[in-house]
């Protein structure tokens, strides 16, 4: 999977499942400030990234990950 798929799974994700709105998704975006992201929306994050991407997200890794260039990041290294 390229990492042009996975910003494109996980775009539609935060716009279908989390409602986060389209213009609030760009790579330098903080995940709690400016998207929005709170606990709940992390389990559900674990759900869809264990379904769309086959892996399941470790919290202490989750933990380092503030931009949602860093969230793509770490989808790319689990599937590699």
């Amino acid at each position: 999977m390229t990492r042009t798929e996975i910003e494109e799974k996980v775009k539609a994700f935060l716009i279908d499942d989390l409602e986060i709105e389209e213009e609030n998704i760009f790579p330098e975006a903080l995940l709690k400030e400016d998207m929005g992201i709170d606990s709940l929306d992390y389990v559900d994050i674990v759900v869809i990234v264990e379904k769309n991407f086959g892996f399941k997200i470790k919290a202490q890794d989750m933990a380092k990950v503030k931009t949602l260039a860093q969230f793509y990041d770490y989808i790319e290294t689990q599937i590699a």
